[in-house]
């Protein structure tokens, strides 16, 4: 984890594993990322009291929760007092099966697969996502369970239309296993009768996100193509891009 990396983590007392500002990226033509407009996490139903105050300091105006109704039975949604907006927006993957990994292929494998079947079958979902974060007024979080695969899938496709690099694409996505290490070292102790987790469920490498985002725009000519040809207006495109760029000022 490079020292930018570590910058864009977010820490709290609650049991969050994930947080991060996806600010700081580099982008096309020497513009970043701004910071402080888009965070990731995992489920925001496990921020508590003690963090409202750590929370409140971020600004955040909208929530964006990718889970499934059922996840959202079981756990509920995010603290009303964390975001003036918040929409549920599921993404209607299927479930996965643990009998499609195969060891010999390996995980990049079975992840690329699966994200392939998400960005198939929630098109409709995921551009909905997108104009959320589009047309956001205030800093906004998307998270799903675990923040890794739908709000991973959701994350590639914001920083691909603002000009980022597939390398760091994958790079912010592979973070994701610094949570999954703090996650594990807290379930040691406070959920020590929790199974281990499945290989796929334990890590996210980088190659799962290079291997999704090619076959993406080998199937559909670009992102932009899949997401416009999904029922992303191309407005929508343009003011996304124009809030997650920072744009290097002319001299």
């Amino acid at each position: 984890m490079t020292p930018g990396d570590a910058a864009r983590l977010v820490d709290f007392t609650s049991p969050l594993f994930n947080f991060r500002d996806v600010g700081g990226l580099a982008a096309a033509d020497g513009a970043t990322v701004r910071h402080g407009v888009l965070f990731r996490s995992d489920t925001l139903t496990a921020l508590r009291e003690e963090d409202r105050e750590r929370f409140a300091a971020l600004g955040v105006h909208t929530v964006i929760d990718l889970r499934h109704a059922r996840e959202l039975a079981s756990f509920g949604r995010a603290p009303e007092w964390c975001c003036t907006a918040w929409h549920s927006v599921p993404l209607t993957n299927p479930a996965w099966r643990g009998e499609d990994y195969s060891p010999e292929a390996g995980v990049a494998a079975f992840l690329t697969a699966r994200y392939l079947e998400t960005a198939e079958l929630a098109a409709a979902d995921i551009v909905r996502a997108l104009e959320l974060i589009a047309t956001g007024s205030g800093p906004t979080v998307v998270h799903c369970l675990g923040g890794r695969d739908r709000t991973g899938i959701v994350v590639a496709l914001v920083l691909e239309l603002a000009g980022v690099s597939d390398e760091d694409i994958a790079a912010d996505y592979a973070l994701t296993e610094h949570g999954t290490a703090r996650y594990l070292a807290w379930q040691r102790v406070n959920r020590p009768d929790r199974p281990p987790l499945e290989p796929y469920l334990a890590s996210t490498p980088a190659a799962a996100m290079r291997a999704f985002l090619d076959a993406l725009r080998e199937r559909h000519g670009s992102v932009e193509g899949y997401l416009t040809g999904a029922g992303m207006a191309a407005e929508s495109v343009a003011a996304l891009r124009v809030r997650l760029r920072e744009e290097r000022p002319l001299r």
